[in-house]
């Protein structure tokens, strides 16, 4: 990859798929290489798509051998700055906050939730997971104390653009909002949405016809 090439983020978006169905198949202990038919087979895209997304980052496979399994793990998990842990803010300690800091799927994939933030007094100093609740008055100051660049947001939609604001005045680069409104963030800040809310009615459209 050169230096100046802009990569598409469409492309930047499949390279966590094909590293969590390369896990999947590490899991399983079986063969050490697959291929990118293989993959396209098991994730419903073209093994083309997947060749041409690859050779943005260079050549990871051999005609007729494949990708080994292990060592395209390392290198997506190097171009996804993967190979270290990544700590987090989680504002929002209501019940999906409660929930997020319980799942157990974040660390063995790069990230660590290891504060959280909420402004009800009655969630203040309260343990989540080992992790005491502080109050959402002590944020930017913990997040620039700390150098935190990673968030995510469970809070109502009401309150998700302030805390927003000041997760970005404090320095927060990539935020991952739960909360069910658009937020506007600086362009070099990256914000992600979960909504199970907006996938489901996208899908209901095609159960209507």
């Amino acid at each position: 990859m050169s230096g100046d090439e802009k990569i598409p983020d469409i492309v930047i978006g499949r390279l966590p798929i094909y590293l969590r169905e390369l896990r999947r198949l590490q899991s399983e202990g079986g063969k050490p290489t697959t291929s990118s038919r293989e993959l396209g087979e098991l994730l419903g895209i073209s093994s083309a798509q997947i060749r041409k997304d690859l050779s943005h980052f260079g050549e990871f496979g051999k005609q007729g051998t494949g990708y080994h399994i292990n060592y395209l793990i390392d290198q997506l998990s190097h171009i996804l700055h993967l190979d270290r842990i990544w700590p987090v803010a989680l504002v929002g300690a209501g019940s999906l906050g409660t929930a997020l800091a319980h799942y157990d799927g974040f660390a063995p994939r790069g990230f660590e939730i290891r504060w959280i933030f909420d402004n009800d007094p009655g969630k203040i100093g309260r343990q989540i997971n080992g992790i005491a609740v502080q109050s959402l008055a002590e944020m930017a100051e913990t997040v620039a104390r700390h150098k935190i660049q990673v968030a995510v947001i469970a809070t109502p939609a009401r309150a998700a653009q302030e805390v927003t604001n000041r997760l970005v005045e404090a320095g927060v680069k990539a935020i991952l909002s739960y909360a069910p409104v658009h937020l506007i963030a600086p362009p070099e800040v990256q914000v992600s949405y979960s909504d199970p809310l907006t996938e489901l009615q996208r899908m209901t459209y095609y159960l209507g016809k």
